[in-house]
């Protein structure tokens, strides 16, 4: 068993127009066998902003982030967002959100909030790409039957509501992430 993270995510369950859609790709791209590893539904997700790992972020830390983020997410209205179409990764094929800046505005919120209490918040501001991946590379390869398959695909963007934002303790003991829920702060 691997470590366990604290990390913040916009989750998807009930979603189901950005359950089709990824289970739209995860059929396209199966004929590709074991080079990529298809997310399934209930892991999919959207990284926000890591707080640190379990054992070495003490717990009250935690419990003080989450009621920052309520104070500071209460600010933020529920919006829509586009999820789509794909886009090849060299870790993973991604599908992009849009427009992101109340996914931007939701990572300063929990940036905040984690600064609040900790001071120095861990991980850079820059450089994110608010995006939801629906699979992952599972080994060194070329990338142009993955990109051959995406080619020309016309899938409509997924619809999606955020209404809240979940703290999660994540890992990856399986080829992929998967998290036990630790709380869930509401937007607005």
């Amino acid at each position: 068993m691997g470590r366990r993270f604290y990390t913040w995510h916009l989750t998807f369950e009930g979603q189901d127009d950005v359950h089709q859609l990824a289970a739209e790709y995860r059929s396209v791209l199966a004929p590709l066998g074991d080079i990529l590893t298809p997310i399934p539904n209930q892991w999919l997700h959207l990284t926000m902003q890591g707080i640190g790992f379990v054992g070495e972020t003490k717990e009250q830390d935690v419990h003080a982030i989450v009621d920052a983020a309520h104070l500071r997410l209460a600010a933020i209205q529920a919006f829509d967002l586009q999820i789509g179409p794909a886009v090849l990764d060299p870790e993973a094929v991604l599908l992009h959100a849009h427009p992101d800046g109340r996914v931007r505005a939701v990572r300063n919120a929990i940036r905040g909030a984690i600064g609040d209490v900790v001071g120095e918040v861990p991980e850079k501001a820059k450089g994110f790409i608010a995006h939801v991946s629906v699979a992952y590379s599972a080994e060194d390869g070329p990338a142009e039957p993955i990109a051959q398959l995406l080619a020309g695909l016309t899938l409509a963007p997924a619809q999606a509501r955020i209404s809240s934002a979940e703290l999660i303790v994540i890992h990856r003991d399986n080829q992929m992430y998967e998290w036990e829920p630790f709380a869930k702060v509401p937007l607005g």
